[in-house]
């Protein structure tokens, strides 16, 4: 199986926030945004496996900075990580201002899926390799979240996680 870059599955959304999307504050729901951040991390898994895909975690969501009503939303999504089944999309979230036209970052997040046969089994998917110094630093963090992961539900034991145990040494 030939490796893919995270650019192979990037994704793209681009969104207006509508009234009907927005809390009493008059900004995006987190539960819309949460939405949105999984159809294209979504997306992003499926391109990267070809597969029929499936959430199997939010590991992480921060919600840094509000989204108002009319904002321009774009929501980028990448495979960061890919392990035997199951890969993580890394979610950068952006907000346009709307007189200048300027982007800045609003929150990220962290999924991971999981690629799937028709009958819902895992199946393996392509090795990714990164190319920027920034797919690079979040391949390697990778290691270490799903270590942590593995360790907190008792799968890993915690001397037999190397990439944690290298960041205490």
């Amino acid at each position: 199986m030939d490796a893919k870059t995270p650019a192979e599955s990037r994704t793209i959304l681009t969104d207006l926030v509508l009234p009907s999307e927005t809390n009493p504050l008059n900004n995006l729901f987190g539960g819309e945004l949460l939405a949105r951040m999984d159809r294209a991390a979504s997306i992003a898994a499926r391109r990267h496996s070809r597969r029929i895909v499936v959430t199997a975690s939010v590991n992480h969501v921060a919600f840094n900075k509000a989204v108002p009503l009319g904002s321009v939303v774009t929501v980028e999504a990448a495979v960061s990580r890919a392990f035997k089944s199951s890969m993580e999309i890394f979610i950068d979230v952006w907000v346009e201002d709307r007189e200048s036209g300027q982007r800045s970052k609003a929150n990220e997040a962290i999924y991971t899926f999981v690629a799937v046969d028709e009958t819902g089994a895992p199946i393996k998917v392509p090795p990714l390799e990164p190319e920027t110094d920034l797919e690079k630093e979040r391949f390697a963090a990778a290691l270490r979240r799903k270590q942590l992961s593995l360790v907190l539900a008792g799968k890993l034991k915690p001397n037999e996680a190397t990439e944690l145990k290298a960041l205490f040494d």
